[in-house]
């Protein structure tokens, strides 16, 4: 069995010193496409901010992309983010500047050097996400479905090995939302990346089948999409 991206056992999910998740296991392979369901405030933007060290593990153990959450330290934790990508639903773009000087803002952000790779890693990601022409546009210029992309792409920039999706068509109409969801499902099969999709929308759980998580009633239940 390939060694898994995220795993948890026992793991217990905490926001103001509270539980808001408890024995939480959790196991997502290199590749696979996970749904994670639940009403708003059932837990899943905690569980999720858990799995990027955005907030402490409070209890059990937890493994995201090779480090232990456990003893993941703060000065560790952009090590662990420059292999994971994350997008919201609010897309965080920085509204003055053009899409490639948001891109080339985030590959700093990561350590990259300024230079022909950086710029071609730029001319690549927005290729995969079908927005090449889009380069020198301002943020404000795009569509609601656009921004997403360009989110996307950014979370592409580091070649993650887990994309986290918190609820990203929250904002969007359906066909495009599920034209988003078709995206980040190509994105993560033609690079190998495991995503864990988190929606309260389970209209889009019929776009196409994959494994479903739900958060519910303080307990993380594991079923077949």
């Amino acid at each position: 069995m390939a060694e898994a991206i995220v795993e948890l056992r026992g793991a217990n999910i905490q926001q103001g010193g509270r539980n808001i998740l408890e024995n939480v296991d959790l196991r997502i392979a290199p590749g696979e496409f996970v749904y994670l369901v639940g009403k708003t405030g059932a837990g899943k933007s905690s569980l999720l901010k858990t799995l990027y060290a955005a907030l402490p593990l409070g209890g059990g153990s937890a493994t995201v992309a090779g480090f232990n959450l456990a003893k993941t330290g703060r000065k560790k934790i952009p090590q662990l983010r420059r292999k994971l990508g994350i997008v919201f639903q609010d897309f965080n773009l920085l509204m003055d500047r053009s899409v490639e000087e948001n891109l080339r803002f985030a590959l700093r952000a990561t350590g990259w050097k300024k230079g022909t790779l950086a710029e071609q890693r730029i001319d690549e990601v927005l290729m995969a996400v079908g927005l090449a022409d889009r380069r020198r546009s301002m943020p404000h210029t795009l569509s609601g479905g656009e921004r997403q992309r360009i989110a996307f792409a950014r979370a592409l920039l580091n070649s993650p090995t887990l994309f986290i999706a918190d609820e990203v068509t929250g904002n969007l109409d359906p066909d495009t939302s599920k034209n988003i969801l078709e995206l980040m499902r190509k994105l993560g099969k033609e690079h190998g990346t495991a995503v864990l999709f988190a929606t309260h929308d389970y209209r889009l759980l019929d776009t196409f089948q994959a494994r479903v998580v739900r958060c519910e009633g303080g307990r993380v239940f594991n079923a077949e999409g």
